[in-house]
């Protein structure tokens, strides 16, 4: 079950396509993020909906919003996704220990190795202010996070 609105959200250290360290910690009072959990690189929903994010950053941007995007993927593979599909904001390998940032935000499915569909609206003081969860197939609306955003 996914962490609830109002939890602190756990901070995690994870690598990103370039092989950066990224803390949530390092956002806190400096700026609002989107945490969205997603299965696998290069896959269809996967790809439509960060695309859809690529094309709409500004929207977050213009919200004082950092967006992170984390799968159950190796940095290599998120590195060639990421350049293939023009992804300019920081995709988070949660690869080793496998899935333990997924569990902790508890949108990790155990039959399949891989996060589902989770996606945290999280303040500048770290609190978890909004969530939605969707199946593997099911595709979110961005426009629901930029709603969020705004009650903010």
């Amino acid at each position: 079950m996914a962490i609830a609105v109002g939890t602190k959200a756990p901070d995690f250290e994870l690598k990103d396509n370039h092989g950066a360290t990224v803390r949530l910690s390092e956002f806190r009072g400096e700026k609002n993020v989107v945490l969205l959990f997603y299965p696998f690189a290069f896959t269809g929903v996967c790809t439509g909906e960060l695309c859809s994010l690529r094309d709409n950053l500004p929207q977050f941007t213009d919200r004082d919003t950092q967006l992170l995007a984390v799968s159950n993927d190796s940095i290599h593979t998120l590195r060639v996704f990421a350049e293939q599909e023009g992804l300019d904001y920081p995709l988070l390998s949660d690869f080793w220990p496998h899935g333990n940032t997924s569990r902790a935000y508890g949108v990790f499915d155990e039959d399949k190795g891989c996060a589902v569909r989770g996606t945290f609206v999280i303040d500048k003081e770290g609190v978890v202010r909004w969530t939605v969860v969707n199946a593997l197939p099911d595709a979110r609306d961005l426009n629901e996070y930029v709603k969020a955003l705004d009650t903010l």
